[in-house]
């Protein structure tokens, strides 16, 4: 060992060092506020530009949603300090497994497999006739 290589490792410290101190200075991993409609449609309008929503049901505990869009249901769910968003077909929204106020949804993605949604009941009691179609 020379001394090449403790300045080497003593500067790759101190550069690793500054990196971590940014990260804790700008806060960069925030936890995120729970969702209500307008930060679900928000949300929705940024993945889906262009989607007409027919109606919005926010979780109780404001870590996901469900959207119904023609015969679609866009998904959205908690991960990490973020949210994401998928779709589905509508059929398989309603009839996802519900037991003990929570709604499992199989996404049948590798980055988000299912998605677990809190609701009072599912389907929900607002699902009109021209909406369960």
């Amino acid at each position: 060992m020379n001394e090449a290589f403790f300045v080497q490792l003593a500067l790759s410290a101190a550069a690793v060092g500054v990196l971590v101190g940014i990260a804790a200075w700008a806060k960069i991993a925030k936890p995120v506020g729970p969702l209500d409609e307008h930060k679900a449609r928000a949300l929705l309008a940024e993945d889906f530009p262009g989607r007409r929503i027919d109606a919005v049901w926010i979780a109780s505990d404001g870590c996901g949603a469900m959207a119904k869009s023609g015969g679609l249901a866009l998904v959205i769910c908690r991960v990490g300090d973020g949210f994401v968003m998928r779709q589905i077909p509508w059929p398989q929204a309603v009839s996802a497994t519900f037991r003990n106020g929570r709604l499992r949804v199989n996404l049948d993605d590798v980055a988000a497999p299912t998605a677990v949604i809190a609701f009072a009941t599912w389907p929900p009691e607002t699902l009109t006739k021209d909406l369960a179609a």
